[in-house]
């Protein structure tokens, strides 16, 4: 499949931005980063379960270059979902000007370098900057997909299936 990451990059962050203040993706970051690029696009892409695993799967990179466009910019964030603890990770998607449009209480725009000092959840850790991945790695191996349920139904039907295998000790599947 021959991808056009401008075009890419835009669709996504146009469909991020129309869902600015939108709850639906409360503890769903990644999900909404990936629902971005996927429904905007009618493509499919394959990550982690989880932001920080995505992160490793990604090779999310440490730098103080700035990010591009629909690069994917990492967090690592440690707290406790379903009563399983450790780095769950927080990822935005990079508008390119230093910015990033995430899902945290509500999908939001941030300075990346001010995620930092948004409150954690009770419980959580502060975010700490992890690294970057840029949106030509991510759509390594996408297809083209249809979708046939909308994207915030969807993105919790899978939160709620990995966190059960989760809790069973069996690899989640995506």
């Amino acid at each position: 499949m021959t991808v056009d990451v401008d075009t890419i990059s835009r669709n996504a962050l146009r469909w991020a931005e129309e869902h600015l203040d939108s709850t639906a993706y409360t503890t769903r970051c990644l999900a909404f980063v990936e629902d971005a690029i996927e429904r905007a696009n009618e493509i499919e892409i394959f990550g982690g379960d989880y932001a920080g695993e995505s992160a490793d799967l990604y090779g999310a990179t440490h730098t103080s270059d700035p990010a591009p466009p629909g690069a994917f910019v990492f967090y690592r964030s440690v707290g406790d979902i379903g009563g399983i603890r450790r780095d769950w990770g927080h990822v935005g998607l990079s508008m390119g000007d230093g910015r990033v449009i995430h899902a945290w209480d509500r999908v939001r725009i941030d300075e990346a370098s001010a995620l930092a000092s948004l409150a954690p959840a009770p419980g959580w850790e502060p975010l700490s900057f992890r690294g970057w991945t840029p949106l030509s790695r991510i759509l390594e191996g996408s297809r083209p997909a249809t979708w046939t349920t909308d994207a915030a139904t969807a993105a919790a039907h899978q939160q709620a299936q990995w966190l059960e295998q989760d809790r069973r000790g069996s690899a989640p599947s995506r």
